[in-house]
């Protein structure tokens, strides 16, 4: 029976074998389709691309448009039809995929399957569902592509971040900000440790929660910003329709009336001028808020400044709406066809434009009801007809604000508190002086929409994502566009290899907090802050790693990889400072993961040294071959260690005028080129000394090598090793093999 049996999934939820980024890796087993390229099976392809027709943007590896596309007619296997579907599925989807591998294992008939998973779940989904669609193109059955489609877009818009939240994540990416999303909501983690900073769309950690307060009681924030020269409308509270039309006389028609805490304009109602206009509007604003408030109407058009971190990000501008007649159609049929009927109008939030709601928003029925009209009413050819005054905010005007209007909405956000506001105003032309238009700033929101900036209905898109990443990473403030604090890192050290992983760990961990570093370990035999063990057992995986980098307190980590976590779970942390390889065993191997021998380990392994970053350090074992050919693949500086001076590998490094760590005479050597330190004797250190195996020199010269790439002090690496006792970190002794 022909079939594509899936046998496993794996879940890389970070770095790993085949990409930098989270990944599903899927064994699959396509038993007597082994035996059928996509060129014997009748018909096949060109029900697949029936099916699919957008394959053909697939460049494979033809590298070219229509690139898949010519691998189905030449011939390929049900695995490489897999990812490919797999990852279109994902992209028709909204969630946007392009990395993919297709590769064989010893077994025959077996693959591994590798896509690209900005969602495991969705990711998941798409795989099983691909599966189903490659078999239906095969047995010559019917798949409803539309809905498998339609059913992985709607996971998509519930399961991931909301474009507002998403933008600022991707402005984070851009600038190599590491992101964790913390909740199944929009609340995100940017940086590590005591690097991080959290927003939950357009709220941070900066949002005070006195000032969110007080945004929402709109007649405090206008009294605050009175206080202050604030140019605002005059207006006040009141308690009743009756109170509401006392107010109106003494501001002055025509007024405003709206809930004191309202949003998203529900429950507004502006140029009043009539007492049974007043009463009215009173009574439905009551239903949208805890109170009501009436102040003078300011003439103009609503606008909506975003200020982020004191400065103008973006603004728009909101416009009237109107119909227009055609002598047979009834207003709500107009609003349809002339409003509704617009692409960019629709109720998610790919839509830049709300739906108008002619039959359940009362400022409608009210703004026609002045005009003489009714939703029932049909308006003559050619009749404009006003229904509401102002439409979504969602017209781009960033460029026309005048510097004035900018400086009165930023010391608006600066009076309520809020670091990201969204301030609204009333101006007639946005390029001239607040004062000299009588315009006024209304309200000051905190956690404001960006979708507007995002995707405008017409204008500009703004780079709002980047506006508030700079807001919350100054890196003009820091000393050095590549320091660590302006992309939210702290120094990781990742320790990989065979042997000696646990103990190098530990000893580096050891340095990092004499230096004054608040430090986590997790490691073979715990989990460690500053020395402290918190958790006992096997802590050398993802879960723990991650626990650490959510850790406020954490100023440095260090974490212990086996072979084992990178092929079943991948890295917890994107890329690291010091990675750090110590050996690979001539035996090494894991058959269950089809990783046959030391070369395919040392495939594995290199995983470490791959997202060692630019500004960082590989620490590699000289005296290993495959380790020490891994130097070339190191994005940033190699430090060879080694305990033999005379080895071929160190000699050139050096001459080259690089670092080396390694043992003359008794004496570890630390060299830059020519120029050299004696840091300490072999035979003093606790862990080398008394008859200690060899290897625990090798372990001693990793942790040194890594410490000098740290920058630490060679005074305290020398009193480190010097005082380190292997078993005060470990609750009993272990074989070379188990550290």
């Amino acid at each position: 029976m022909k079939n594509i049996e899936i046998l496993r999934i794996i879940s890389l939820r970070g770095p790993n074998i085949w990409t930098y980024r989270p990944a599903l890796e899927a064994w699959i087993d396509i038993g007597e389709l082994e035996e059928c390229p996509s060129n014997l099976i009748p018909g096949f392809n060109e029900r697949l691309t029936a099916q699919l027709p957008s394959l053909i943007e697939h460049r494979c590896s033809v590298g070219e448009r229509g690139g898949f596309i010519q691998r189905l007619e030449t011939g390929t296997w049900p695995g490489h039809i897999l990812e490919h579907v797999t990852l279109e599925l994902q992209n028709l989807a909204g969630l946007h995929a392009g990395f993919g591998k297709a590769r064989e294992t010893s077994k025959r008939g077996v693959y591994k399957v590798v896509v690209r998973a900005r969602h495991e779940t969705i990711t998941r989904a798409a795989l099983y569902a691909a599966r189903d669609l490659v078999m239906a193109a095969i047995e010559n059955k019917p798949y409803d592509v539309a809905a498998t489609v339609a059913t992985l877009r709607t996971m998509v818009d519930s399961l991931c971040l909301g474009p507002s939240t998403a933008c600022i994540v991707k402005a984070a990416t851009e600038r190599h900000i590491p992101s964790i999303r913390l909740s199944a909501g929009n609340l995100v983690q940017l940086g590590y440790g005591a690097g991080q900073r959290r927003i939950w769309t357009a709220e941070t950690d900066q949002t005070s929660a006195i000032a969110e307060s007080i945004s929402r009681d709109k007649d405090l924030t206008k009294s605050l910003l009175q206080a202050c020269g604030v140019p605002i409308p005059e207006g006040r509270t009141v308690d009743s329709a009756a109170d509401a039309w006392d107010a109106a006389q003494d501001i002055g028609l025509p007024v405003v009336i709206k809930p004191t805490d309202g949003n998203h304009g529900r429950g507004v109602f502006i140029d009043l001028n009539t007492q049974a206009e007043i009463e009215k509007a009173y009574v439905n604003a009551e239903q949208e808020g805890s109170g009501v408030i009436v102040e003078r109407f300011v003439r103009g058009n609503e606008h909506r400044l975003l200020i982020v971190g004191g400065k103008l990000a973006a603004a728009a501008v909101g416009e009237p709406v109107a119909i227009t007649g055609d002598g047979s159609s009834t207003i709500t049929a107009l609003v349809h066809s002339q409003l509704n009927s617009d692409p960019r109008r629709g109720e998610s939030e790919e839509h830049p434009l709300n739906p108008v709601q002619i039959n359940d928003d009362p400022s409608i029925d009210m703004e026609l009801e002045r005009q003489g009209y009714t939703s029932d009413s049909i308006p003559a050819a050619g009749k404009q007809v006003l229904i509401q005054r102002n439409g979504n905010v969602a017209n781009d005007v960033t460029e026309q604000v005048h510097p004035s209007i900018a400086a009165a909405a930023s010391l608006a956000a600066r009076i309520v508190g809020l670091d990201i506001a969204g301030v609204d105003l009333v101006v007639e032309d946005i390029s001239q002086p607040l004062e000299q238009q009588g315009g006024a700033i209304v309200e000051v929101n905190s956690g404001p929409g960006l979708l507007m900036h995002l995707k405008p209905a017409a204008g500009n898109v703004q780079p709002i994502g980047n506006a508030i990443i700079d807001h919350l990473f100054k890196s003009e403030a820091i000393k050095g566009e590549n320091s660590d604090a302006a992309h939210g890192r702290i120094p990781i050290v990742g320790v990989t290899g065979t042997h000696g992983k646990t103990v190098v760990s530990h000893l580096i961990a050891t340095l990092l907090n004499l230096s004054g570093k608040h430090t986590g370990l997790a490691c073979g035999d715990g989990l460690y802050y500053a020395n402290q063990r918190v958790e006992k057992g096997d802590c050398a995986n993802w879960a723990a790693a991650h626990r650490v980098l959510l850790n406020r307190a954490v100023e440095a980590a260090v974490f212990e990889n086996g072979s084992t976590t990178i092929l079943a779970e991948g890295l917890a942390y994107d890329r690291c400072q010091v990675g750090v390889v110590t050996n690979i065993a001539p035996d090494d191997n894991l058959p269950e993961y089809y990783i046959e021998d030391a070369e395919h380990m040392a495939r594995v392994l290199r995983t470490q040294v791959d997202i060692v970053l630019s500004g960082g350090i590989a620490v590699l074992n000289a005296a290993d071959p495959l380790v020490a050919d891994m130097a070339a693949l190191c994005d940033g500086e190699v430090i060879f260690f080694g305990a033999d001076q005379a080895l071929p590998v160190l000699d050139y490094h050096l001459e080259q005028g690089k670092r080396a760590v390694f043992v003359r005479h008794g004496q570890i050597m630390l060299a830059a080129g020519k120029n050299e330190i004696m840091l300490a004797r072999v035979a003093a250190i606790p862990l080398t000394a008394d008859g200690q195996p060899p290897f625990q020199t090798e372990n001693v010269l990793a942790a040194v090598a890594a410490a000098w790439a740290l920058d630490i002090s060679i005074d305290l690496i020398r009193a480190g090793i010097e005082t380190f006792h292997e078993a005060a970190h470990r609750t009993s002794s272990k074989t070379r093999k188990q550290a």
